[in-house]
């Protein structure tokens, strides 16, 4: 049975000490040519979906990563550099306005021609402190409606570039969208022509409910609830540390000695072979599954070299929703 695989490529990897074991200076970011050969070795080892972390509050505290690079910046600096993987930075709801945040995600999808999707990320009290707000009830999911809405604001012919008359647009084909909230209102068209797969791919946590096209989870108990719900493809979310120049428990070990790796995400600790039977159990229940490798330096040459090759990977198309196998969705304001 097929699995999508997506995988995590924040900082120098999942693992809050992973910068120990990169070679990396206390507290930096990770350097964009670093950046640039971690997705490239992605993209052409077969992922489908490459993710890019994000939040307004610090990745972690003390000597370890104290800051990142703002995530669509990176996923925009690798976009004409790929040429098959999806592209997903995270953009929290909360502190993004709708408007700018749907001409950013747009501009990547023209970018990659048709590569871009969206992580939505809800806010906790942490995050919504930096921007001074209580965060409304369902503030999230009305984001996600305004951003999509924008997005269809321009038909797919909107753009004619009629030299004869002048007109670049059709004015018929953009649509004011009017859009009030719980907390903003906001007022289009977007400033952007509709992205070329008309909707980007949406992820989220299940408990957002925001109606994703993926759902990412961390139990197979809230599978059968997620898709009675209508989720669309639903992905597990596993961390991964692997075998290579010692034992991955030693790895481990190593690495929580600097700093405890703490997350309620589901993790694997150990060979290839067993990794490759937990996918393949995984892929009786999940579409797919987004790996948190430890240590990206480490961890995701092997599982490029040695545990794709060992697993049925569905083939990529020109797009990333083709490569999912999803509909170009309708536009909502289209009449005919």
């Amino acid at each position: 049975m097929s699995l999508f695989l997506a995988v995590e490529l924040d900082g120098a990897g999942a693992h809050p000490a992973a910068w120990r074991a990169s070679g990396a200076a206390p507290g930096s970011v990770l350097s964009p040519n670093v950046l640039r050969e971690a997705v490239a070795l992605a993209d052409e080892g077969g992922f489908t979906l490459a993710t890019f972390a994000d939040s307004p509050v610090p990745p972690s505290t003390g000597v370890d990563v104290a800051g990142r690079l703002e995530a669509v910046g990176r996923a925009a600096f690798v976009s004409t550099t790929t040429r098959y993987i999806g592209l997903a930075p995270s953009v929290p709801t909360a502190t993004t306005e709708p408007f700018h945040l749907a001409a950013q995600i747009a501009s990547l999808d023209h970018a990659t021609r048709g590569r871009a999707a969206w992580v939505v990320e809800g806010s906790g009290p942490a995050e919504l402190a930096t921007v001074g707000t209580d965060g409304p009830p369902g503030e999230t999911a009305e984001v996600v409606a305004a951003v999509r809405a924008l997005w269809d604001s321009w038909e797919d012919d909107a753009v004619i570039k009629d030299v004869a008359t002048g007109r670049y647009l059709d004015p018929d084909k953009v649509h004011h969208v009017d859009f009030t909230g719980s907390s903003f209102t906001v007022k289009g068209p977007l400033i952007t022509p509709r992205p070329p797969q008309g909707q980007p791919v949406v992820l989220a946590a299940g408990g957002l409910d925001v109606g994703a096209d993926i759902t990412l989870l961390d139990a197979k108990a809230d599978v059968a609830a997620a898709r009675a719900a209508g989720a669309r493809l639903v992905f597990a979310e596993l961390e991964v540390v692997l075998d290579a120049h010692k034992p991955a428990a030693a790895r481990l070990a190593d690495l929580n000695r600097a700093t405890p790796w703490n997350s309620r995400r589901t993790r694997f600790t150990g060979s290839v072979d067993g990794l490759v039977a937990l996918l393949a159990d995984l892929a009786g229940t999940f579409d797919g599954v987004r790996l948190h490798p430890a240590v990206l330096a480490v961890d995701l040459p092997v599982l490029v070299d040695r545990v794709l090759p060992s697993l049925d990977v569905p083939a990529r198309g020109d797009t990333l929703r083709s490569s999912l196998g999803l509909a170009r969705p309708a536009n909502q304001f289209e009449t005919h």
